[in-house]
């Protein structure tokens, strides 16, 4: 069992290597007083401000800060999601399909933010707003391995994934505007238009209704 959890993470290199960067960055995280931590993450985020002044930067540093400090839960989803997206894809694509949905909803969202503020539809200050973290990419990457799941279940998994980040969109009205909430459906729809690469990688697709059966045979076949 041990040999195929290593197995596992070596033919996932990208994603461990980043959770580990990630890991070093939230134990600094709760290491920073307050005030400094705001600092290091205003600075650090893809806010308007930040993308007028320094966009690669930001950019880069965004995707290795977790926006508070609870770092398990991106241990899970990067091992239900991003880990078995790099199998599938190989590195290049799968970077190639996290950093556009990055770049692009980041752009999105904050471009409809800085719409809205000019339009006095939101404050000012909202230059600022702190926007930091792996979701879009996390996100995007979600999309695409839709087409690693065997149908039926890649709809009721592409379902999931539009009412858990649609939901947010329908509640504006209400809440205001939530910028977040557009860069996360901005990323589902960036990931879903890279059908053609996905559709290239001959591999046998994800069967949830197989999964137990091979891991079962898995774990005989390293016993």
């Amino acid at each position: 069992m041990a040999l195929a959890v290593w197995h596992f993470i070596i033919n996932a290199p990208l994603t461990y290597g980043w959770l580990l960067v990630l890991l070093i960055t939230t134990i600094v995280q709760h290491e920073l007083p307050g005030r400094e931590l705001r600092y290091v993450l205003m600075h650090r985020s893809t806010n308007i401000h930040e993308l007028g002044t320094d966009p690669l930067g930001v950019l880069f540093s965004s995707l290795f800060w977790l926006d508070g400090k609870n770092y398990e839960p991106y241990l899970l989803l990067f091992t239900l999601f991003l880990a078995p997206a790099e199998h599938w894809l190989g590195q290049l694509r799968w970077l190639t399909v996290g950093l556009s949905a990055h770049i692009l909803a980041t752009y999105v969202s904050e471009g409809i933010l800085y719409y809205a503020i000019e339009e006095h539809d939101a404050p000012e200050r909202m230059v600022f707003a702190r926007d930091i973290g792996v979701s879009y990419f996390l996100v995007g990457v979600m999309a695409v391995l839709a087409y690693h799941i065997a149908r039926p279940w890649r709809w009721g998994y592409l379902g999931v994934l539009f009412v858990i980040f649609g939901f947010p969109l329908l509640t504006i009205h209400r809440h205001g505007l939530n910028f977040t909430a557009i860069g996360h459906f901005a990323s589902i729809l960036i990931g879903l238009c890279f059908y053609p690469m996905a559709r290239e990688r001959k591999r046998p697709p994800l069967n949830p209704a197989k999964l137990g059966t091979a891991f079962r045979r898995f774990r005989s076949g390293e016993s």
